[in-house]
């Protein structure tokens, strides 16, 4: 006999063939699970692409309908609509214009496909501001916040009156899910959900993302999002505020950078029953779409692998510019 010790466990024993590792998989990712962010422009007449994130366009209204439809038929479950106006001013007015292109982006798509999707409405000023801020800015040009809530309250009955199931406070200002939660209440919306931003950092992968939605942001946004690379505890503390002024859903936002965050988000939020976000950003899309045009990596089998290690971190959803074609790709 061999003096060479066999082994007695061998884990590989559950890893022999694609159907014994499917019965065995620990992690799921399915089309319902995928959100897509999708953008739409005013004045539009046809989509205009956007060069730092290849494949993904500014919409026409009719073009954003098509690309409705086409996620419901693929399996999802929602869609982020960012609107990009025309014209910009101080205060965002467009945000709360019923006539603006994000309010009548969002009854376009409520109309398209009905209850196929949840239609969810970014609720943020900064796409409509000429300062590029997510909030009013005070005479020192310092983010007012108790200033920009009172906006905030306002763009959420826009919003759900527009066709907004969820509505996704994003902007980071003290106190914004409470005050949008009592909007809703009195304006009869009990229904319309809240998506909160909870833990959203301030982030260098948001590059491409301020191109698509034409921003014209001066200086930072350090002093309302969280600091993007020391702190997680405070992921955590800014969630559980949400969930006590009355959010239905939490998100973490970016994902990839920020793993570590989104784990201990779900683990708390799961104590509490509480569904859990991701958003996989611009920086982090762009950054797998660049090298994959270089030949550097196998696209497809990464856009999976991304989306994978975002859910086994604790995602119950993902917003992902890639959602209607990663359906596709876990039907094959």
């Amino acid at each position: 006999m061999s003096d060479f010790l066999r082994p007695v466990v061998r884990p590989r024993r559950l890893r022999t063939t694609a159907a014994m590792r499917d019965l065995v998989a620990e992690t799921t990712l399915r089309p319902s699970q995928l959100v897509l962010p999708a953008f739409v422009r005013e004045g539009a007449s046809e989509p205009i692409p956007i060069g730092s994130m290849p494949g993904v366009v500014q919409h026409t209204r009719d073009s954003l309908r098509k690309a409705a439809t086409e996620a419901a038929e693929a399996g999802l479950r929602g869609i982020m609509l960012f609107g990009v106006p025309e014209t910009k001013d101080a205060v965002g007015s467009g945000a709360t214009d019923p006539d603006g292109i994000l309010n009548v982006a969002l009854a376009d798509v409520a109309a398209e496909v009905g209850d196929a999707l949840v239609v969810m409405s970014d609720l943020c000023l900064d796409e409509f501001t000429d300062h590029g801020h997510c909030g009013v800015l005070d005479a020192a040009g310092r983010v007012d916040n108790d200033a920009t809530l009172e906006r905030y309250a306002e763009m959420a009955v826009v919003q759900a009156r527009a066709g907004a199931a969820l509505v996704g406070p994003s902007g980071m200002m003290d106190g914004q899910v409470a005050v949008v939660r009592d909007a809703l209440d009195e304006a009869g919306f009990t229904d319309t959900g809240i998506l909160a931003y909870s833990a959203k950092y301030a982030s260098a992968f948001y590059g491409p993302f301020r191109e698509a939605v034409d921003s014209a942001l001066q200086g930072d946004r350090r002093t309302y999002q969280q600091d993007g690379r020391r702190n997680a505890r405070e992921g955590v503390r800014e969630m559980l505020l949400d969930l006590e002024e009355g959010a239905d859903i939490v998100m973490v936002k970016p994902a990839l950078a920020y793993l570590d965050v989104l784990r201990q988000v779900a683990d708390a939020a799961g104590e509490l029953g509480v569904p859990v976000a991701a958003y996989n950003i611009s920086g982090e899309y762009s950054m797998v779409e660049a090298a994959a045009a270089n030949g550097w990596i196998d696209r497809e089998a990464a856009i999976l692998e991304t989306l994978t290690s975002i859910r086994r971190a604790g995602a119950d959803m993902i917003l992902t510019y890639w959602a209607t074609e990663a359906a596709g790709l876990l039907q094959r």
